[in-house]
């Protein structure tokens, strides 16, 4: 596949919804294609960039999220449930790191702000 034909797929699976990880292995599963950036000369991200189809919020992060609100459920329900009260803890500690550096690479906005639980469960 030409690097035309490489990028055109990557937004197009994008628009489709599938997240950045899965669209890697997508591309080396079904394609061949072992990485984009052996094939583009540019990462994944920047050709999202240039197309203007990348996230608001970066994969990764949001991840971290979707696991915070598990488990603030979970605490909801369970309140005496210390182990879960520390694994949040933690969750939100990497949420902080994360926003922090990406942040820091404007990838951002600065005034985004994640509100920490803990404090409120006590």
């Amino acid at each position: 596949m030409s690097p035309e034909e490489v990028e055109a797929l990557v937004v197009k699976l994008k628009k489709e919804g599938v997240p950045n990880s899965q669209i890697g292995e997508i591309l080396r599963d079904e394609y061949g294609i072992p990485g984009v950036r052996y094939v583009t000369g540019k990462s994944l991200n920047q050709i999202l960039r240039e197309h203007g189809v990348q996230d608001q919020i970066p994969e990764d992060l949001l991840n971290l999220l979707t696991k915070a609100q598990r488990l603030i459920r979970h605490l909801q329900i369970h309140k005496t449930d210390r182990k879960n009260k520390h694994a949040l803890e933690l969750v939100e500690a990497k949420i902080h790191r994360l926003a922090k550096y990406y942040k820091r690479k404007g990838l951002l906005p600065q005034d985004w702000k994640y509100k920490a639980v803990v404090a409120q469960l006590e």
